[in-house]
Parts: structure tokens; C-alpha cells; sequence
């Protein structure tokens, strides 16, 4: 029988970007991938598009799956010859039961290689400005397990000598054990007036914070409603907190923002978010697609040297014109002298990275604007426009009015995105901060999503941002209040405008 081979990966502690360069190779190799709950799901998508999925995560009181069951799955796909990335939270090897599950596949003969990531005792602390040792404080630090085995008869912790054997104690899966840790360690020692904080989420955005002392964290969680997964530290590093937090200081900080771009186009916007400390949440309102009749297209291209002006309105209809040349055997020299206009910097950008030289960029990045900067008498000059196939009529209309022959072909469609059920259901629990739009079809689509809810009650309360003045006059045709609107008509306009509101 052939047999496989399996990577134990730690995923790290929770931003997807901690992950190491070997376990990002492994998931990129994988044919099968088996995931936990604290493996980011970003992480999926560096994955094949063929690789199949496997979820067996394990949280408070929700087991998918038994260890036993996991093993065995693990054990099947690779006996089918698959290579199997079994991706776990953080390290494999702490706490992770990555032990456990290599011990199986040596006995099954099974090939497999251990693949370390970042583990959340080290790196949480970090993201919450406290370090685990500093010559002021301590010189030592201990990892525990806060949730050992239930089926465990005796605890394998001495509490007596754990309490004070090092200057910081960091505790994984500890928060429904923790009025008893804490009682355990003010009993064996352990000044009341310790300081302690509990850390959720740790290293994402989502990432929640409480801070006490031995005497007052349990009510402390308490009151906050935190909830697992959380690790605890214990110990006068806490204290530094104050002074050298970070993570938590970024500008978008915790707010939760919806992102309808496509999903191809999504993760520029996402990462920027992300980086600025946001969380963002894909919801794709719209698709490209290729147009339903290629001929009008390819009749344009055909004679493309014949045209005065070809004008393309966005990245899209660039690369969909480059994409059919290639397909017809032709390249850019098919324009001849045919002058380029383009509406944006970055769809000039993408011109000229295509071999093209932008001749005319409006100042501003709307249809209105090309019109404008283009001669009062346009009397039989030829201008190809290669655009969506719901693309707004004003330049056509302009351009014809000037006299200009012009042929608006499709280069593409716009059609209805995949959404995203679960980003649906955060819009309905008031769970999202903001909601992004980059054209009038996201937000006339995003509304379509929304089916029979009250999308005007149901978005009252949530910042609306939008990429320029013909995406917010869409969305307040539909009654929707715009909060935000980018001055410059671009990604990074549109983020600039966020902070800036």
C-alpha cells in the first residue's frame, strides 16, 4: 500500500503571519489538511485549490472529534498516500498533544516530520506588552497546563513548589480552572497583591485583555464575561503592561469591518485593515467574470490600431484586455498609436505594467473628470471603452456628445458574489463596526444579500465607508447614511479615510 507522508505543524499563536517558513511550505504541499480550532483559517487559503479540508477542533465543551478519532483520521488519509498537513495551534509539542499523535504514527510506520511554530505562552505576552523575564523582575518563567486530563485521578501539579518556583507562571486553557489556580497559589505562597492578567485571543484582533492581582482577577474576569481560549500570567512583569503595550494601541484596534470586494480583490483591502489592527471579515458582493459573448470584444482588439483613444476605467478592464490578447495571440502592440487614457492611478499602474504608456489620467478618478480633460470638439475621433458590462453611461454619453464615435464594448461582468453566511449572521447580532464599498454593484449586492432582513434598520448603527462619491450616492439612493467617503478613489484612500473618521 503506498503510504503518505504527515506534517505536524504549529500554526502559531493566532496571526496567521507568525506562522514559520517550513509550515507554510507544508500547507502550501498538502493534499489533505487538518485543522484545529485555534489554527487561523487564513491560513487555509495558502492551501491547494484541490486539498481537502478537514475540521477537528476542540474547545470548551465542543470536541468534533476524540483524539483517538483524529489519530485515526490522520493515520487513513496518509495510508492513502495523501500528504497531510496536520495543522495545530501553536506548537505541536506544547500542549498540543502533537506528542501523542507522532507516538500513532511511528507505530502505524507512518512518515511524518515535525514542523515547531510559535507557541502562545511566548508569543501572547508579547502582543500584550508584558515580558515573560526582565533583570528587574525575574530570571525565571514556568508554562502549566491550567486544564489538565479530567480522567486524571490526581493532579500531576505540586502545587507547593509551582507557586513560587519561578518569578512568572504562564497558564494555557486555564480560564475555567481559574478560581481554583488562584486559590491554589495565594494557599502555597504566592503573595495575594501578585499581579495577573488573562489574555484572550491572543496576537489577533480580537484580542481581549484583563489585568488584576491574585486577590481580585477572578471577579475581574467575571465581569468582563471572559471567555476561553485565554492564557494567565502571573507575576510583577504584568506590571509592565502599561507602559509597553502595542498591539492594542493600533488605530483600528478591534473594530470588526466588512470587506464586499471580490474575493480575488479582497485581500489588499483585508491585509491594510489588518495591519492597522482590524478585523476583517470577507463577504464578496460581487464577482468578475468573463463576458457571456466574447465577439464584440474580439472584433475591437482586432482593430485596435484603428481607435484615437482607448480609455480604461479600471483594473479590471485592464487585465481582461490583456487576458483576451494573450488568448488571441496578439499583445499591446495591437494599439498602434492609439493614445491611453485611464481613470485611477492604479488602473494607469496596471497599464503600464501591461507595456502601455498612460497618456492622460483625470485628476479625479470619476468618468465626468476624462470628459472634462479631453478637447470641446471630439468630431470623429474613435474611442474604444473596455468596461464592466453594468459600467455607468456618463462617458459614453460624453464622449458622444463631443462628437466622438465610441465603441463600449464588455471586457468583463460583474455578477453577484459568494457572500459569506457567517459574516451575515454578524450583521444581524450588530457584531460589525464598519462596511466597506468599492463600487456601486458591492453595495447594490451587498443589499441583495440581505434578502428579506431591514437592511436600513440592521446597518443604522454601522459606519458605512465608501470608496468615492459615485459608490456613497449609490448607497444613500437606497437610504443608507454614508459616513466615510475617500477623497482619493483608491484602497489606500479609502483606508486613509477610515482612520481619518
Amino acid at each position: 500500500m503506498e503510504r503518505g507522508k504527515v506534517f505536524l505543524v504549529g500554526a502559531g499563536p493566532g496571526d496567521p503571519k507568525l506562522i514559520s517558513v517550513r509550515g507554510l511550505e507544508a500547507i502550501q504541499q498538502a493534499e489533505v489538511v487538518v485543522y484545529d480550532y485555534l489554527a487561523n483559517p487564513r491560513l487555509l487559503a495558502e492551501a491547494s485549490e484541490e486539498a481537502e479540508f478537514i475540521y477537528v477542533g476542540k474547545k470548551a465543551g465542543d470536541h468534533t472529534y476524540s483524539q483517538e478519532e483524529i489519530n485515526d483520521i490522520i493515520i487513513a488519509k496518509a495510508q492513502a498516500g495523501n500528504i497531510v498537513t496536520r495543522l495545530k495551534g501553536g506548537d505541536p509539542f506544547i500542549f498540543g498533544r502533537g506528542g501523542e499523535e507522532a507516538e500513532y504514527l511511528r507505530e502505524h510506520g507512518v512518515d511524518f516530520e515535525i514542523v515547531p511554530g510559535i507557541t502562545s505562552p511566548i508569543a501572547v505576552p508579547a502582543y500584550a506588552g508584558i515580558p515573560l523575564t526582565h533583570r528587574d523582575f525575574n530570571s525565571s518563567v514556568a508554562f502549566v497546563t491550567g486544564h489538565e486530563d479530567p480522567t486524571k485521578e490526581e493532579s500531576n501539579l505540586d502545587w507547593e513548589k509551582l507557586s513560587t518556583a519561578t518569578g512568572t507562571l504562564v497558564f494555557l486553557m486555564g480560564v475555567g480552572n481559574l478560581a481554583n489556580n488562584v486559590e491554589q497559589l495565594k494557599k502555597h505562597g504566592r503573595a495575594a497583591e501578585t499581579p495577573v492578567t488573562l489574555i484572550r485571543w491572543g496576537t489577533t484582533p480580537k484580542q481581549e485583555t484583563v489585568v488584576g492581582t491574585l486577590d481580585n482577577i477572578v471577579e475581574k474576569v467575571e465581569a468582563a464575561r471572559l471567555k476561553p481560549p485565554a492564557i494567565t500570567v502571573v507575576g510583577e512583569v504584568v506590571s509592565l503592561r502599561e507602559k509597553l503595550q502595542w498591539f492594542d494601541n493600533k488605530p483600528l484596534f478591534g473594530q470588526r469591518i466588512l470587506v464586499t470586494r471580490s474575493r480575488t480583490q479582497a485581500s489588499k483591502l483585508s491585509k491594510q485593515l489588518y495591519e492597522l489592527g482590524a478585523e476583517p471579515v470577507e463577504c464578496p458582493a460581487i464577482k468578475i467574470v468573463a463576458p457571456e459573448d466574447f465577439a464584440p470584444l474580439d472584433s475591437a482588439l482586432a482593430e485596435a490600431d484603428q481607435y484615437d483613444w482607448v480609455v480604461f476605467t479600471s483594473v479590471n478592464g485592464v487585465k481582461a484586455v490583456r487576458n483576451r490578447l494573450k488568448e488571441l495571440g496578439k499583445d499591446v502592440r495591437a494599439f498602434g498609436e492609439a493614445k491611453i487614457a485611464a481613470i485611477g492611478s492604479k488602473t494607469a499602474q496596471e497599464v503600464e505594467n501591461s507595456g502601455l504608456r498612460v497618456d492622460y489620467i483625470p485628476k479625479k478618478y470619476v468618468a465626468e473628470s476624462i470628459i472634462e480633460g479631453l478637447a470641446d470638439d471630439l468630431s470623429g475621433q474613435k474611442f474604444l471603452l473596455p468596461r464592466a458590462d453594468i459600467a455607468r453611461e456618463a462617458l459614453e454619453a460624453g464622449l458622444k456628445e463631443k462628437g466622438a464615435i465610441v465603441d463600449n464594448v464588455t471586457a468583463y461582468r460583474t455578477v453577484t458574489g459568494e457572500g459569506n453566511e457567517e459574516a451575515l449572521r454578524m450583521i444581524e447580532e450588530q457584531e460589525v463596526d464598519i462596511v466597506t464599498f468599492t463600487s456601486s454593484s458591492t453595495v447594490k449586492n451587498f443589499v441583495k444579500m440581505l434578502g428579506d432582513r431591514d437592511y436600513q434598520q440592521l446597518l443604522e448603527e454601522v459606519k458605512i465607508a465608501c470608496i468615492g462619491p459615485i459608490t456613497a450616492a449609490t448607497a444613500r439612493d437606497l437610504d443608507l447614511e454614508v459616513d466615510v467617503v475617500a477623497e482619493e478613489y483608491t484602497i489606500e484612500g479609502l483606508v486613509e479615510a477610515i482612520l481619518d473618521s
